[in-house]
Parts: C-alpha cells; sequence; structure tokens
C-alpha cells in the first residue's frame, strides 16, 4: 500500500495504530498465546494475567466499579445488544436519542415490532433550541411509568454532535431509569467517568478511538446491574454445571477469547493515556476547525452542524453525490467514507437522509498537512 496515503477514516476504525500494538500482538503470538481459563500451565496462566492487565487499564480510563465488571466482546454492536436484550423485558419501554447509530436503533426496533417492548425518540440535534435543559426536559416528557432504559450515543458518528451524558444520568438516576451509553465515537477522544456520570452500562469498541485491533471491545456493566446472558457455552467456571455462573465477567464471556486483540487493545489505551484524553481532543478540534473554515470557504459546499466541534465532520458539495466525491479523493489517496453512516436516525436530523454525506474523520495520526492536501483537492473537485 502507498505509503503517502491521507487516512481520514478514523470514525470506522482508526489508523494507523501506534507500533506498540502490532508489536505487542505479535509477541503475543509468537511467545504466550495460550487459552486463558483452559489449564493451569504457564501459558495459560500468562494470558489470564495479559488479559486481565487490560480489564484494569479500561477500568482506570473510564472509572469502572472494578476490572472485573469488564467483559470482553467482539465488537461494540454485540455489546449493544447483550444491553439491550439482556435488560429488556416484556412490557418495558426504552428511550432513544434521534441520533442513534443502527447499532442501537434495529434491535430496539426488532423487539418492538415483535410486541415485547414499546419506545419513544427523544429529540436532541433535531431539537430548535438545542441546550442541555431542553434535552433534558424533552426526555422528562417522553418518560413513562414503565421506562426500563434510555440508551444512548454519546456522540454522533454522522457529526460531532454529543449528548449532555452527566445530566442524562442524573436524570435517569432520579427516575430510577436504567443508562446504557454507546461510546463508540467518544471513548479516547472525550473523558468518561461511568460512575460520575451515573452511566449503568458501557459499550466500547477497542479499533477506533482506543487504537486497537478490529476484534476487540468491550462492555461495562455497574456493578448492581447483572445482564441476562445474551449466548451460553463454556468458559473454563463451573464446567459441571448447566446454567451460567452469576458473577463477572465470566457470567457473559463465552468461549476462547481473542488474546491477541485485547494485548493490544492494552497498549492501544497505554498510548492514549501517555497522550492524555484531554490532548488528544484538543488536536482533533483544531484539526476540525481548520477543516470546517477551509470547507466553507469553497462555493457550493454545505457543512452540516459545523457549530459542534470534534474528531467527525460531514458535508457535500452541490450536484456531486457524495459516492463520486470519496471516490474522486480515493484517486488521489485520500481516505474518507460517504454515504449514510449506518445511522438511519442520524441522518434524519441531519436533514441528510437522501443524499448522505462526506464524512471526515480524525485521529492523532492527522495533521495539518493532511487537512490542507484534502481542501486542496476539494478546491479542483
Amino acid at each position: 500500500m502507498n505509503n503517502r496515503i491521507c487516512y481520514l477514516d478514523n470514525a470506522a476504525t482508526s489508523f494507523p495504530k501506534p507500533p506498540s500494538v502490532a508489536r505487542e500482538m505479535r509477541r503475543c503470538i509468537d511467545y504466550y498465546c495460550g487459552n486463558a481459563g483452559r489449564g493451569s500451565h504457564k501459558l495459560s496462566l500468562f494470558a489470564a494475567n495479559k488479559i486481565y492487565e487490560c480489564r484494569e487499564e479500561i477500568s482506570t480510563l473510564i472509572n469502572a466499579p472494578s476490572p472485573e465488571n469488564i467483559i470482553f466482546v467482539p465488537s461494540c454492536t454485540y455489546g449493544l445488544n447483550l444491553i439491550i436484550k439482556g435488560v429488556l423485558k416484556q412490557g418495558d419501554h426504552v428511550l432513544i436519542s434521534d441520533m442513534e447509530h443502527n447499532s442501537v436503533f434495529r434491535p430496539i426496533s426488532r423487539l418492538s415490532n415483535e410486541g415485547i417492548i414499546s419506545f419513544d425518540v427523544f429529540s436532541a440535534l433535531s431539537l430548535k433550541s438545542k441546550t442541555d435543559e431542553n434535552i433534558i426536559e424533552e426526555i422528562k416528557n417522553k418518560l413513562r411509568k414503565n421506562t426500563k432504559l434510555l440508551i444512548c450515543t454519546h456522540q454522533s458518528n454522522v457529526c460531532s454532535f454529543s449528548l449532555p451524558i452527566d445530566k442524562i444520568g442524573e436524570l435517569c438516576n432520579k427516575y430510577h431509569v436504567l443508562f446504557a451509553l454507546d461510546v463508540a465515537q467518544s471513548i479516547g477522544h472525550y473523558n468518561i467517568d461511568m460512575q460520575k456520570s451515573n452511566i449503568n452500562y458501557i459499550s466500547a469498541p477497542g479499533h477506533k478511538g482506543l487504537y486497537g485491533s478490529q476484534g476487540s471491545a468491550f462492555v461495562a456493566i455497574n456493578s448492581k446491574n447483572i445482564l441476562e446472558p445474551l449466548i451460553e457455552g463454556g468458559n473454563g467456571i463451573y464446567s459441571l454445571e448447566a446454567q451460567m455462573p452469576d458473577f463477572l465477567p465470566e457470567r457473559h464471556e463465552v468461549g476462547t477469547l481473542p488474546l491477541p486483540s485485547i494485548v493490544g487493545l492494552c497498549e492501544g489505551i497505554k498510548e492514549i493515556k501517555l497522550r492524555t484524553v484531554d490532548e488528544i481532543s484538543l488536536h482533533e478540534r483544531k484539526l476540525f476547525s481548520l477543516l470546517r473554515d477551509g470547507l466553507l470557504n469553497i462555493k457550493g459546499t454545505k457543512v452540516y452542524s459545523s457549530e459542534f466541534e470534534g474528531n467527525t465532520l460531514s458535508f457535500n458539495i452541490q450536484n456531486i453525490p457524495p459516492e463520486r466525491v470519496s471516490t474522486l479523493l480515493d484517486e488521489e489517496n485520500i481516505c474518507v467514507r460517504a454515504g449514510f453512516h449506518c445511522s438511519a436516525l442520524g441522518h434524519t436530523s441531519l436533514g441528510t437522509k437522501e443524499t448522505g454525506t462526506v464524512r471526515v474523520s480524525f485521529g492523532i495520526y492527522n495533521t495539518k498537512n493532511d487537512i490542507d492536501n484534502l481542501l486542496s483537492i476539494l478546491n479542483k473537485i
């Protein structure tokens, strides 16, 4: 692959990864890739210790109750399904935001269509006055006696709009509603405090803002809110019992864990902590401002929700489909994403349901030169 490639699709997966991530994954495969929990020999025990190290790194990053409350899952989408289907029962009511990814919208819609639950969508981006107070008032107006769960994204994957999670968590805690958070686009970019924000469940990918490999993800659970298992099977614990154990994390970790991905994730988190989340966020907001200001000077270009600075920016060029823009950029070795970004609700709220958008998303390795290069090609287009 051409090493001059300009990668601006970090909301899909971060690239490149820190050298320490690949190094540790390789070292794992070469020297200690045993199966944790499936033996008492050195390699199995070493693998178990490395997995626990990653639980500790995650736990301190998000202030989870304990490392045991971190559950490794194959993807953030899997984790969201685990939360949704592990919490909700017949007759429950759910609230979701108008910016949700399909990994929340689709399982909730299916449970509703099957007559198991009911749900409402609260306005956030689509509110005429998008103050935190307006959003909280909107949520309060949609609460019911049987509202069991509020599940929402922290930051949209279509633009940099984020929800006021501290105030949402406070409201949910007051009304005894469980609060679940999809941090796919925010973890590693924003500080997250599970206990301060009264978050009961978090689902997170490892391969985006935490710079791990694909196949790494986790769910964090508040110790008071155990879930029903999504799947059952072997985990090396209580092997003669017919039921899954009732303690974490073994209740939800079934089958062999992806050790190379987990140790890579651990190194990615260490890199984030070394740089600090605040420093990363500031770097990405500077790139956002440079790109936004440059795009607004290009005739016929529309930037969506440009007032929300962050790591994700969506735009369109008049009379040129997003997919065509993406193709022309790809011919110049610039990687962006075009289309609908798996968010029917988000595009409806943004007013781009008919067209989709060109999405640019930043990471720690992007520079001003990347933005200058992108703007130069867009001016030609």
